[in-house]
């Protein structure tokens, strides 16, 4: 089973390792993320502020100033604890236990708008790239669809998918074999912001499990979780949970 995880917009500085784009996830995409990196710090380097304001999706000139640098020269430390967001927070990676923090370096798959479809365990260095925003021209998320999609679909082929991610995500991918997504309600309602929060729970939990399939997933309880009803609708399972708490 493999797991699909958003990213988020917050990051951790530093890191401890130099960064080699040929190490991430998928070596034939190599191409097409080095074109889209020298377009991005090309643009860094042109330090037009209005430019960089929108593409970082910042406005404070400290702030967009911090993050103008050559990041093929920056440091770097896994995806999986370089993202700092409220999925991140609740999942905890660094108080997991090594069998655990192993199951999500081989398991786990984030989608980065700047650099695509990585393993959770793939070195990169601090970045910022605001959702949805272009770099240049280039839509990443149209772009790593293209030149993506294919490549996942095949990686995925002997896989089962749980995919945790939000909806923007599918634009860079969407399974075209059956997955699984959660969604979580409270007093009969969708909860969305929390809903980070607890997609990071579940996959705590299942790492601590070793959980390899959608059926033993099911079966593992989540303290605070309950399901409430499962939805297929083509090849898509929707798994919705009440919030007990």
């Amino acid at each position: 089973m493999k797991i699909l995880l958003a990213p988020s917009e917050t990051k951790k500085s530093g890191g401890q390792y130099t960064f080699d784009p040929s190490t991430l996830l998928f070596d034939t995409l190599m191409p097409h993320r080095m074109k889209l990196l020298h377009t991005y710090i090309n643009i860094l380097q042109q330090g037009d502020m209005q430019v960089l304001s929108k593409m970082f999706g910042i406005k404070k000139e400290a702030d967009i100033l911090k993050h103008k640098k050559d990041i093929i020269h920056e440091l770097t430390m896994k995806a999986i604890e370089r993202y700092t967001g409220v999925a991140f927070d609740y999942l905890n990676y660094e108080t997991l236990s090594s069998e655990a923090q192993h199951y999500v370096d081989d398991n786990v798959i984030l989608f980065s708008n700047l650099f695509g479809p990585i393993k959770a365990s793939d070195l990169i260095p601090e970045y910022k790239l605001k959702q949805g925003e272009s770099v240049g021209d280039i839509k990443t998320e149209k772009f790593y669809n293209e030149h993506s999609a294919h490549l996942m679909e095949d990686y995925l082929k002997e896989e089962e998918i749980l995919d945790l991610r939000a909806g923007f995500y599918d634009k860079f991918y969407k399974p075209a074999k059956p997955y699984t997504t959660l969604k979580f309600i409270k007093d009969g309602k969708v909860v969305s912001h929390w809903a980070k929060a607890y997609r990071g729970i579940v996959l705590r939990e299942i790492a601590k499990a070793g959980i390899s399939s959608i059926e033993a997933f099911m079966k593992l309880p989540t303290k605070g979780l309950s399901i409430h009803e499962i939805q297929t609708k083509k090849n898509k399972t929707e798994i919705i949970y009440n919030i007990d708490n």
